[in-house]
């Protein structure tokens, strides 16, 4: 036991290592990013766009610090403005497509999925939902509430507190990625050499193979719903390394999975904005299956004739 143990730790310091080196630089150029003109420049391009998904301009804010630093920084935006429940619900569904972009993107990467892929899929599914339910949805004109919800406290000022901000907001990611993989590591370490991981892979098999993957793909997929793409990332690069997950699994697992990570944890957070959460979770799972299923379907039945080849991560 004492062996797997070590050999679970090693793992976990590996893959918090190989992940840090993406999480850690791209946080912090993103920080601070936020407090050049960077930031008003972007926001001023995207504002004429905002009314075509039923936005006012100042949306623009929320979705544009959402999705180049995460979804908690995207909500202390909103509730920094008055916007209409319509308007919070729809920046929440966008958010929750389309949130931490940079980071997560180059995580997926490391899994072998490209990151323009991953980048394009989102915002479309971004975009193309916030349209939907500005189209379809007429309730929602009454000012939010925001419940408990707090602004962030008061945002650092000149140069050195500015990249004191960003060098702490990006050693914390790092701390709390190592929280999570170097447990999570240890844990799967015992599964798989106890022979516990094949009998869940066995149990989820029929879903896999109804979103048209294989077995095999079931560890990625369960990590990245309950933990997210970037602290779920290394039981990914651990299945595609000693599962022998396809690429074409691997691209169908990152299709459901950006649809729809997170999916406990990305969804309470909500919870304060005063908008119905239950519209927005089946959404997400809606959207995550029937798009995965039918990409799936469809691929399967065109490559039936041909192997599949395994699948490698980007390993650095």
């Amino acid at each position: 036991m004492l062996g797997i143990l070590k050999r679970g730790m090693k793992q976990g310091l590996s893959l918090t290592w190989s992940l840090g080196k993406i999480i850690f630089p791209i946080t912090l150029i993103m920080t601070i990013l936020q407090y050049t003109p960077v930031f008003p420049w972007l926001m001023n391009k995207i504002s004429p766009l905002m009314s075509a998904i039923g936005l006012s301009a100042e949306a623009a804010v929320p979705l544009v610090i959402g999705n180049f630093l995460n979804l908690y920084a995207g909500i202390a935006a909103i509730i920094s403005f008055d916007f209409t429940v319509k308007e919070v619900f729809i920046m929440a569904v966008m958010l929750s497509f389309s949130h931490n972009l940079i980071v997560e993107s180059a995580v997926a990467k490391k899994v072998g999925v490209s990151w323009w892929f991953v980048i394009g899929l989102r915002i479309s599914l971004a975009i193309f939902s916030a349209w939907m339910i500005s189209m379809f949805w007429n309730g929602g004109g009454q000012l939010a509430s925001y419940g408990f919800a707090s602004p962030d406290q008061a945002d650092p000022s000149g140069v050195y507190e500015i990249a004191w901000h960003g060098i702490t907001t990006a050693a914390s990611g790092i701390f709390q990625l190592a929280l999570i993989v170097i447990p999570l590591m240890l844990i799967m370490q015992v599964f798989r050499e106890k022979g516990w991981l094949d009998k869940f892979s066995r149990g989820m098999a029929p879903l896999m193979k109804f979103l048209g993957m294989k077995q095999n793909t079931s560890t990625t997929i369960v990590a990245g719903l309950t933990i997210g793409l970037a602290y779920g990332a290394g039981l990914m690069i651990q299945a595609v390394e000693e599962d022998g997950v396809s690429k074409k699994d691997m691209y169908l697992a990152m299709i459901f999975l950006v649809s729809c990570h997170a999916v406990v944890e990305d969804t309470l957070v909500f919870i304060p904005l005063g908008i119905p959460i239950w519209p927005l979770l089946a959404i997400r799972l809606a959207t995550a299956i029937v798009l995965t299923a039918g990409i799936g379907f469809v691929w399967n039945r065109r490559r039936a004739r041909k192997p599949a080849t395994r699948h490698s991560y980007q390993g650095g």
